[in-house]
């Protein structure tokens, strides 16, 4: 049987394939026809006509903080998708990243999309695992790692060891919070008006926490007052504000984690840091200052990469272990904490 992990994203969905690495890394959103309901484009293609679409086209996100909002939406994308990737699903079994902590309720929505597109078997792990195991992060029962996966529309903030989550929770901020604040603070900077994805291409383009940092990009909008398009040149410090509030809020939310651990655990996290996951990470001294804000050494582990398989003793393809069995095993199991969903 064919095994998948499925990253339903706020933003991006990515598809993971045993042997292959991340086959698919798409837009979580469709264009859909108001007056009818009938979705016309997906993926890439649906977010390459955000803010140009005609007055009765809208441009729906299915999954919004982490939660499916659309069943049928996120279904239709779904098997889109998949269809990319696969060529029947009923041979399919998939391990879907959820958030951490995250409700029976978004598990039930998970399995009756599942579903709905032909997939019998589901399992559910929580993205700081994945964020963490992806990376060839050592963990043992002994060996506590803390993981921050900062994600488009939640973040997951968990320190756990082979044996489950320690201590961790959910929050509902990420990368499009700083966007929208990035609208914002341009228009009320320099009187422009700019759309999401120009947002999103400056907050990735100049976004800093680097004390001082001046790189600067040119940005295209409409004018608030005329209404005429303008450009304007906007630097790293223009936009350090709106980003630093949000790596602070994310701060905050760790250091809560971090205040519900036993003294050892505590002890065990000064010496491993804190491993950081998302797109959010790659702005320029986002590590640092979050390593200086938590006082601990702050590692940058890039996307989930979900899991890897490499030999173990015998030279047999394995997979990782978690909570006592094996995520993608020889055996051909994904496991997550124990619970697999047939549907």
């Amino acid at each position: 049987m064919l095994k998948l992990a499925i990253d339903f994203g706020t933003s991006v969905t990515k598809i993971y394939k045993i042997g292959s690495g991340i086959v698919l890394a798409e837009a979580t959103c469709v264009t859909v026809q108001k007056e009818t309901g009938e979705i016309r484009a997906f993926g890439n293609e649906a977010k390459r006509l955000l803010g140009k679409t005609a007055e009765l086209t809208d441009v729906c996100f299915p999954v919004y903080e982490g939660e499916i909002v659309n069943e049928r939406y996120a279904a239709a994308l779904l098997e889109y998708f998949l269809g990319k990737v696969v060529r029947r699903t009923h041979a399919v079994e998939v391990l879907f990243c959820v958030p951490c902590a995250a409700s029976v309720e978004l598990r039930e929505k998970y399995c009756r999309v599942a579903k709905s597109v032909g997939l019998s078997r589901v399992r559910f792990a929580e993205s700081p695992y994945l964020a963490a195991l992806g990376q060839d992060v050592p963990l043992s029962e002994s060996n506590p790692v803390f993981a921050l996966d900062i994600g488009a529309g939640k973040t997951s903030a968990a320190v756990f060891s082979l044996d489950g989550i320690i201590a961790g929770l959910t929050m509902n901020v990420g990368g499009n919070n700083m966007d929208v604040h990035i609208i914002d603070h341009i228009a009320e900077t320099y009187n422009l008006k700019i759309g999401s994805q120009t947002s999103e291409k400056l907050k990735n383009a100049v976004g800093s926490l680097i004390p001082n940092d001046y790189q600067s990009t040119i940005v295209n909008g409409r004018d608030v007052t005329t209404g005429k398009p303008r450009s304007v040149a906007v630097s790293s410090a223009d936009i350090l504000f709106p980003i630093r509030i949000y790596a602070d809020k994310i701060a905050e939310y760790a250091e809560l984690v971090l205040r519900k651990l036993p003294a050892e655990v505590s002890a065990a996290m000064v010496k491993n840091g804190v491993f950081l996951a998302g797109g959010v990470c790659n702005i320029a001294g986002f590590a640092d200052y979050m390593a200086d804000k938590l006082q601990m050494e702050a590692h940058v582990t890039g996307d989930r990469q979900f899991l890897h398989p490499r030999p173990d003793r015998n030279g047999v393809k394995n997979g990782k272990t978690l909570g006592g069995a094996q995520i993608f095993t020889k055996e051909d199991r994904a496991v997550s904490r124990g619970f697999l969903f047939v549907l």
